[in-house]
């Protein structure tokens, strides 16, 4: 089954929720169901069994716990759950709790997650007390039925959450052993990101004439950048460090997660980000709980913006803030790359994922393209000529918060007395080179090489020497003149755009183009000077990926 865009109309109300629910969700501020929840709702209501395919952020926790307290009866009375939920960590079992919680809130639903590294003796005396929905991890789970703290007769519900998560840290035989102590006639619900067979193996098992649904990610509409911007670098291994420093000075990441395969190149690789100035830490499975409760504290509190960590380590977890996923090393497999950048685009926000795959690993990317359906834009490393634009690029801006700033007034008698002597484009001149270099920024490294194939050449759309990424760090040409482009890097802005506007628009070859600089919030390209004035006409007169932007000679430029 798939959403129809005639039901995207639908409200909440429509789903026929109790009013208990409805009140919730509009104090939390839903409006209208995403399209899982359209579609997974209904027939939850029903009774049905379900099976769904969809990536974290498209609101499956809500698809599933809405039907399960909506079709609870004598909440607060019954001394055995009714609902089991089985998530793969602790985290998500935390999250998923939070949920029914926020849900259920005008109900007065009892909800328990239980999970390994918390004290047993709270979850024994909550579970004597009575609860409504238990939310565990498997083991921690099968560990209190083994006890008898944990009785499943009077289950109604059953939701396998991240199933294919579960079945890649070896949960399978746990999970069997739970469903057995389940009662026949319950309501199976599963849910995964991706469907290997093991999946299905694990449907037909146990899983009652399912209702099948596969949702995708919310498609952007046209003209809009899509919602997680896909993009990997072809770097040696030995410049791997300094290649993912230098994609992070660029990018300017609110949080980030970079996954590494290995505990020790989580550690040396967290090291090295510090020591380029990021606020980095590690986390991998050599951690204790308190130290992994820690380091998520700093990330979530802003005392942290990078964080470095193994697959495993960071299962589960759901940071509000994070921007960026970064995969040190090209993923073993297709479903893990889906697993890792479901963590940034959600809920309408913009994010952005990462690679830094070798020349080895090319392959793959194409590999992991073909199962997703999606492009991966293959960039070129940023030069050192890159990086120092952006140091200049962020003196102006901090220039310009000062200037939009009070307390200038005490210093005017500097630059009064100075402006007998100097003129006071030089005195600017000169106190911006005092700001620029007050502000440090990336050391003075070796280029990283650049890594050629002909799949990297593919990858970018065929084209070689009249991509407009290996013109980038270039010195500028006799006879030609900067525009100024007033879109950039926020609005997924790439050099191939403004050379396929050019192009199309002015009637340029490629090879008339100069060198491109992309910002945040605009662009800089070289035309012929001769020719300057058509683009700029032509330009204003369309758009770039959808998008009207102002475009001018760069103020200083050629005339």
């Amino acid at each position: 089954m798939t959403p129809n865009a005639a039901d995207a109309s639908t409200t909440f109300a429509d789903l026929a929720l109790r009013p208990e629910l409805l009140r919730a969700l509009s104090g939390l501020g839903y409006e209208e169901p995403t399209p899982i929840q359209r579609e997974a709702i209904p027939p939850l209501l029903g009774g049905r069994d379900l099976l769904g395919q969809a990536a974290t952020g498209t609101g499956k926790t809500a698809a599933f716990a809405l039907p399960v307290l909506q079709r609870m009866t004598g909440l607060g009375e019954n001394a055995q759950p009714t609902a089991l939920i089985l998530v793969p960590t602790r985290e998500l079992a935390v999250q998923v709790s939070e949920a029914f919680h926020r849900y259920g809130r005008d109900l007065g639903v009892r909800v328990l997650p239980i999970y390994g590294g918390q004290p047993i003796g709270r979850q024994l005396r909550a579970l004597e007390g009575g609860v409504d929905v238990v939310v565990a991890t498997p083991g921690r789970a099968l560990d209190h039925i083994a006890r008898g703290t944990l009785r499943l007769q009077s289950l109604k519900t059953v939701v396998l959450d991240e199933a294919d998560e579960m079945l890649d840290m070896g949960f399978s035989e746990d999970i069997e052993a739970i469903l057995q102590e389940t009662p026949e006639d319950r309501q199976t619900v599963l849910f995964s990101a991706t469907m290997p067979k093991r999946i299905d193996g694990l449907a037909r098992r146990h899983l009652q004439d399912p209702v099948r649904i596969q949702i995708g990610r919310e498609m952007p509409a046209p003209g809009e950048a899509p919602l997680v911007r896909q993009s990997a670098y072809l770097v040696p291994r030995s410049h791997k460090p300094a290649a993912l420093g230098r994609v992070l000075d660029i990018e300017a990441p609110t949080a980030a997660i970079v996954f590494c395969r290995t505990r020790e190149e989580v550690d040396r690789l967290a090291e090295t980000m510090n020591g380029r100035g990021y606020r980095a830490e590690a986390l991998h499975g050599g951690m204790s709980q308190e130290q992994r409760d820690r380091v998520m504290s700093r990330l979530r509190g802003g005392t942290a913006d990078l964080l470095v960590a193994t697959d495993v380590a960071a299962r589960g977890l759901d940071i509000e803030q994070l921007t960026h996923v970064v995969n040190y090393d090209v993923p073993s497999a297709p479903e893990s790359y889906v697993h890792r950048i479901g963590r940034v685009g959600r809920a309408g926000r913009e994010g952005v994922a990462i690679t830094l795959a070798e020349p080895r690993e090319h392959r793959m990317l194409k590999t992991i393209e073909r199962v997703t359906k999606q492009r991966i834009t293959v960039e070129k490393v940023p030069t050192i000529a890159d990086m120092r634009a952006r140091k200049l690029e962020l003196t102006r801006a901090a220039l310009q918060e000062s200037l939009l700033e009070d307390g200038l007034e005490r210093f005017r008698v500097v630059v009064e007395s100075l402006a007998d002597e100097f003129d006071l484009m030089e005195i600017a001149l000169a106190a911006v080179k005092l700001a620029h270099e007050a502000t440090g920024g990336a050391a003075d490294e070796d280029e990283i090489p650049e890594v050629g194939s002909a799949t990297s050449r593919e990858m970018r759309g065929g084209r070689d020497s009249g991509n407009r990424d290996d013109r980038r760090g270039r010195a500028s040409a006799e006879g030609m003149t900067r525009l100024f482009v007033g879109v950039g890097r926020r609005a997924g802005i790439r050099p191939q755009d403004l050379v396929g506007a050019i192009i199309g628009e002015a009637r340029l070859s490629t090879r008339e183009i100069g060198l491109i600089e992309i910002a945040d919030r605009f662009s800089l390209v070289e035309v012929p000077e001769s020719a300057a004035n058509d683009v700029i006409a032509a330009l204003r007169a369309s758009t770039i990926k959808g998008k009207r932007a102002t475009v001018r000679r760069e103020r200083g430029g050629a005339r």
